[in-house]
């Protein structure tokens, strides 16, 4: 299974890696004209990768993946229903510069991610990589949900036009589902669904990737390396960031330190 899940992740790493490089290439090339015809390029494979990331639900069903499974299920339905429901049924939402910037985020997160568990499954872990793993999802999280809230705000006034999804059941019933309305209370689902996945992200710094407990060197080393990045008080007192960077550089050479000594010792094994 070890295997199946390294062959996954490679597929994930293949398909978003390059939906990312097409995007800063297209870019480069052509500026922001680019951006208008994201959804256009890159649509199709950012679909299907988002439909394979529901097989990721099935992992943890079947207890091959040690993720939690209702914070992983509310991310990948949110993301399955800002694409599916609000970007692909609306063209006049497709060119809209959000939809860049959302499949920008989406796709930087899961390259750094797909590219961290390819890895931890074979017991590698790159110093950098672990580093950009817990702590650039911090801040691309929380941008990402203002971008799926915003391109769900955009998309509002084209559901009320159309009337897409707009359901009026007959007589007897006599009810109708506005969608818009549907939306507008989604939007509050999103906001919760993301607190809960801060949540698992937060409770699997001390966990790797097959969901075992880290060392106390690796959490205190994940716990620097937030400090060092937001500049925050570290028990309550607020440190310069000369100090940090130099408690920050002690850290990191006790973490490998201790890496090399596990490292060796279960070679010696």
């Amino acid at each position: 299974m070890n295997m199946y899940l390294f062959v996954y992740d490679l597929m994930q790493f293949c398909g978003h890696s390059w939906i990312f490089t097409n995007m800063i290439i297209r870019f480069m090339t052509f500026g922001k004209d680019s951006l208008a015809d994201t959804f256009y390029s890159i649509g199709l494979v950012m679909r299907v990768c988002q439909l394979l990331s529901i097989l990721e639900i099935l992992h943890i069903l079947t207890g091959i993946d040690k993720s939690r499974l209702f914070p992983r299920f509310l991310q990948i339905t949110e993301r399955i229903i800002v694409l599916f429901v609000v970007i692909n049924s609306q063209e006049e939402v497709q060119g809209k510069y959000v939809v860049c910037v959302l499949f920008f985020l989406w796709n930087l997160l899961d390259v750094v991610r797909y590219t961290y568990n390819m890895l931890a499954r074979m017991g590698i872990y790159y110093l950098p990589l672990t580093w950009l793993n817990f702590s650039l999802c911090i801040p691309l999280y929380l941008l990402s949900v203002l971008a799926k809230a915003f391109a769900i705000c955009v998309s509002l006034p084209y559901f009320e036009y159309f009337g897409t999804y707009s359901i009026k059941l007959p007589f007897p019933l006599a009810f109708s589902i506005y969608f818009p309305y549907v939306l507008k209370m989604y939007l509050l689902v999103l906001f919760t669904g993301k607190y809960l996945i801060f949540q698992k992200a937060g409770s699997q710094g001390n966990c790797d990737v097959y969901g075992k407990k880290k060392s106390s060197q690796y959490c205190a080393f994940l716990k620097l390396c937030l400090c060092h990045i937001f500049c925050r008080p570290l028990q309550g007192r607020a440190l310069p960031p000369v100090l940090i960077s130099s408690v920050f550089q002690i850290q990191v050479v006790k973490f490998v330190r201790y890496t090399m000594c596990t490292r060796h010792k279960n070679t010696n094994q």
